[in-house]
């Protein structure tokens, strides 16, 4: 029997972390994404066994400041490609200014250093999992998607899409289609 699944990653992992938490007995509050406050003290005993049982869902503690820097610009940049709505209409390098308290320059000089990529691409990464992602479960037309996206053309998608993918939108789409076909037909 095969299974089709689908499933919110960021709520994947706060069920898990959750779950790994509420084993150990440790008190925390969920904060941001890729954040929690622990409430009391955690033995050394137990923070080790923490950090064991997420590592096999190759969920790390960062410890370092600057990794931890890098996690809240990659939580930063998620939370706008997918939840744009809920921002004002304020440039990406402004957003993330105001929000880590850092210059842009110093942001994504400390990125770029760490992650061998730019913010930029790494945007454009996000924004193509993302248009993959209403491909296969909207409803929405290419157009639609380049508009949520904040593209300001269909070509332009098409042509991001195709350098990251190396396949147009519409290819894409066929392809889903027609495992889907093969799919419902096993």
């Amino acid at each position: 029997m095969k299974l089709n699944f689908n499933y919110d990653g960021n709520i994947a992992c706060r069920a898990i972390l959750q779950d790994q938490l509420e084993k150990l007995d440790i008190k925390y509050q969920l904060l941001d994404l890729g954040q929690i406050e622990i409430s009391d003290d955690v033995s050394e005993e137990s923070f080790a066994e923490l950090e064991i049982s997420l590592k096999k869902y190759a969920i790390h503690i960062i410890d370092n400041p600057k990794g931890q820097l890098i996690q809240k610009i990659k939580d930063a940049i998620i939370e706008i490609v997918y939840e744009k709505e809920k921002f004002p209409n304020i440039t990406i390098s402004q957003y993330l200014s105001d929000k880590l308290n850092f210059r842009y320059g110093y942001i994504t000089n400390v990125f770029s250093e760490y992650t061998h990529t730019s913010i930029e691409n790494f945007i454009i990464i996000q924004k193509i999992e993302r248009a993959k992602k209403l491909i296969i479960e909207e409803e929405l037309t290419l157009t639609e998607i380049s508009h949520e996206l904040n593209y300001s053309s269909v070509a332009y998608l098409s042509t991001q899409f195709k350098k990251v993918t190396g396949l147009t939108p519409s290819m894409f789409k066929r392809i889903v289609d027609k495992r889907r076909q093969l799919s419902n037909n096993e």
